[in-house]
């Protein structure tokens, strides 16, 4: 009788089919890091050239004293 208990559990131990999808699923989400990463550094690099740039037009378009 012990022995038809463990024949499920063997057979469950030995059931490969839905490590392909735990794989996937966490290359997916290594990939979703790496993008984040990757665009919020851009954002905040970009952030920073155009506010050089506004800064650089208002003082060129009329931002002095007239003189």
């Amino acid at each position: 009788m012990p022995k038809l208990n463990r024949l499920p559990v063997r057979r469950f131990l030995k059931d490969e089919s839905g490590l392909a999808a735990v794989e996937y699923g966490l290359l997916a989400a290594g990939i979703a890091v790496v993008l984040w990463t990757a665009v919020s550094g851009i954002g905040s690099s970009l952030n920073t050239i155009f506010g050089n740039v506004q800064n650089d037009l208002g003082g060129a378009a009329g931002g002095g004293d007239g003189g």
